[in-house]
């Protein structure tokens, strides 16, 4: 085991999805599951990150139980950014088509928001990766919808299942942030968040 301090916290990640559970698994952290039951809406005037960042802020400051001084909240959100325009998790399938459409042969961000928190401190950030799509045939959209079912994704695809691996050009930045949570990038906050403390104290 890498004695990175982690291992002193009992890390709840915050989230419904299976997908950050699993990447957070694998990427070998120690934790357990909890749901803050956070409604996402947001204010009209946010744009991009700003809505990221709200949204994991919100699930964090959601949370509703006493928090112990070794316990750490972990809540996250993303969305899919297209020409000024947020996608989020598509009501039915044909939003999913809908959306698709737009996100063919052009490029977009994906952005998390990360809430970090303890009992005492809170820090909020966002991860940006920018993806392309090459031009997507109605016929090759209409399949993946009604095959994968992508409503629960925002933007209504993933980047791991088959419209990904044969529609996506490029990628700028963090590939595991499009699947839905930029592990690496939230290893090293914790890691700064937990040592600040330390320092602190």
């Amino acid at each position: 085991m890498i004695c990175d301090g982690l291992q002193d916290y009992d890390l709840i990640l915050a989230s419904a999805s299976p997908r950050r559970r699993q990447l957070m698994a694998e990427a070998g952290f120690r934790f357990r599951v909890a749901e803050t039951g956070f409604i996402e809406r947001w204010p009209d005037n946010l744009k991009g990150n700003e809505i990221a960042e709200y949204l994991a802020k919100g699930k964090g400051d959601a949370w509703s139980e006493v928090i112990a001084p070794n316990q750490l909240i972990i809540t996250a959100d993303t969305i899919v950014w297209c020409h000024g325009k947020l996608l989020g998790k598509p009501a039915d399938n044909d939003e999913a088509v809908r959306f698709l459409r737009q996100l063919s042969g052009c490029r977009h961000e994906v952005i998390t928001g990360i809430c970090l928190r303890d009992s005492e401190r809170k820090k909020v950030f966002s991860v940006t990766t920018g993806v392309t799509f090459r031009d997507l045939g109605s016929d090759e959209i209409e399949y993946y919808v009604e095959c994968y079912k992508p409503l629960d994704k925002a933007g209504a695809y993933g980047i791991q299942e088959w419209i990904g691996l044969r529609g996506i050009t490029g990628i700028e930045g963090s590939y595991y942030n499009v699947v839905g949570m930029p592990v690496s990038e939230v290893y090293s906050a914790l890691l700064e968040f937990t040592r600040n403390k330390i320092k602190s104290i």
